[in-house]
């Protein structure tokens, strides 16, 4: 039989491993493991795991309606498709390349290894507009663009399915997850991702070039689809045609408005691939600094990285933004990168505890979008400008009523504007002083002290080598996506890698 084996490609459509292994000739596997030990990861919670049920409950769904079903082994990989093999012959393994965490990467590896010595075909195709043993990025841009407009690949009309038994979906309890509440989560599932691809081309998307940098307004007007990307319920070609096809009908309408922000969207969808291109070359990004100057990291504080991942830091905005996140499972990409610089910059907190928090959190975690990020948002890439936001000003200029402050944190809603975004001035009788921490650190004091830092270490002679070298295998060599290692206007630097999508 030949094993169709899904990963983070939760779909029949646009799916070329399935297809190749349904042009066999022979009955079809289609195969997802449930591995305890990647879900022991420190990046890893409950709230994936529910979303990923969700989706393989809908993948089996599509299966179903083309004679085929989802068989689920839990387990060991290599374990898993030596049974297989001993059992009833496997002719042909049929996957996604997947760029994931570092362990993902491991077991890729070792079933890579498993499938050489047991003489099985091992067929991984390529899935989004990332290259395997990349040198440098000449000539990315432009292969990204060839790949991306090929055709989308049907879904199969039927699946020979191979006659094996599948095992029930466990129970996150029984992988060791925590229970983890997430009220306000998405819904995995591709016909979910599809209804969210069509609300947003279709009226969602208007507002989304100036909705997407505040919380409230992104979360009504970004696409919202990373979680479905994410796992690949749809794929970034059939995304990106669907944008395209939208814009041409809202530019015929005279919508300007719309045809621009769907531009904006388009430009995110070349980031999205772009950041996990850096993973897939430096695999090991989410355990050591991208330039080795900043490998001197701040020893781990258990209280303060509490307190920041709770939302009890005693910012507002900063508490707001993590309180939301941990209620709904998504942030916007600004805010995203607010909390995650203020972790670094001003409480110190060594990025690679903050970083895996925050995946954890991430019912739309990517960790090839992941993984850069907190080392750019840290400062530790070597190339990046350090953007260390001010927690009280960034309140100030995306949330200048205080409605989002004063949604997740009721105990500051007595309190008139300007206080609500710095609760610590209220002090004589006319305004009860809330019951809300004092701010961790004074915000501007430990600014100074990290823009030193890094300006200390950027000054040494030996920094611009490596520096370099990283810009040369890493940086970006397609215009409109800024070089991000010399100073631009504002504007430009802030909407950067906006990758919340």
């Amino acid at each position: 039989m030949e094993i169709a084996w899904f990963k983070r490609d939760l779909r029949v459509h646009d799916h070329a491993p399935l297809a190749a292994a349904c042009a066999s000739g022979r009955p079809v596997l289609p195969l997802y493991i449930v591995e305890p030990e990647l879900w022991q990861q420190p990046d890893a919670s409950g709230r994936q795991f529910t979303f990923l049920v969700e989706s393989l409950t809908d993948l089996d769904r599509s299966l179903a309606a083309r004679g085929g079903r989802l068989v689920v082994r839990m387990g060991d990989a290599v374990q898993i498709l030596h049974d297989l093999h001993a059992a009833h012959g496997i002719t042909g393994i049929h996957a996604h390349q997947e760029t994931g965490n570092l362990w993902s990467f491991a077991r890729d590896e070792a079933v890579r290894r498993w499938a050489r010595g047991a003489d099985v075909p091992m067929h991984e195709a390529q899935q989004h507009g990332v290259w395997r043993a990349l040198n440098n990025r000449n000539g990315w841009a432009a292969r990204w663009e060839a790949m991306m407009r090929e055709p989308r690949l049907p879904a199969p009309q039927a699946i020979p399915m191979a006659d094996v038994a599948s095992e029930a979906l466990p129970e996150a309890a029984a992988l060791g997850l925590a229970p983890d509440l997430c009220p306000g989560r998405q819904r995995g599932g591709r016909r979910a991702g599809l209804a969210l691809l069509r609300s947003f081309l279709s009226e969602r998307g208007r507002p989304y070039r100036a909705a997407m940098s505040a919380p409230d307004s992104g979360a009504d007007h970004c696409s919202r689809l990373s979680p479905h990307l994410a796992l690949g319920a749809l794929s970034m070609r059939e995304v990106l045609h669907a944008a395209a096809a939208a814009r041409l009908r809202w530019k015929d309408a005279g919508d300007t408005r719309f045809t621009g922000s769907i531009d904006s969207f388009i430009s995110r969808l070349h980031w999205h691939c772009h950041f996990i291109q850096k993973l897939e070359d430096a695999p090991w990004l989410e355990q050591h600094c991208l330039h080795p100057a900043y490998a001197a990291l701040p020893a781990h504080d258990a209280a303060r990285l509490a307190a920041w991942a709770e939302g009890r830091t005693g910012w507002p905005f900063v508490d707001a933004c993590m309180r939301s996140l941990n209620a709904t499972g998504w942030l916007n990409f600004r805010m995203r990168a607010m909390v995650m610089a203020v972790a670094s910059y001003h409480l110190r907190l060594d990025w690679r505890h903050s970083g895996a928090a925050l995946a954890r959190l991430f019912t739309d975690y990517e960790p090839g979008i992941h993984w850069p990020q907190v080392q750019m948002q840290s400062g530790t890439t070597g190339t990046n400008i350090p953007r260390i936001y001010n927690p009280v000003k960034q309140g100030h200029d995306q949330d200048p009523d205080g409605d989002f402050i004063r949604r997740w944190l009721p105990e500051l809603a007595h309190l008139p504007t300007p206080l609500v975004h710095e609760p610590w001035l209220a002090q004589d009788d006319r305004v009860m002083r809330p019951a809300y921490p004092a701010p961790l650190v004074d915000h501007e004091q430990a600014a100074r002290e990290a823009k030193a830092a890094i300006t200390a270490i950027r000054r040494d002679p030996a920094h611009g080598g490596p520096a370099r070298a990283i810009v040369a295998k890493h940086g970006s060599r397609r215009a409109g996506l800024p070089d991000t290692t010399r100073r631009r206007k504002t504007a430009a630097v802030n909407n950067q890698g906006q990758l919340d999508l």
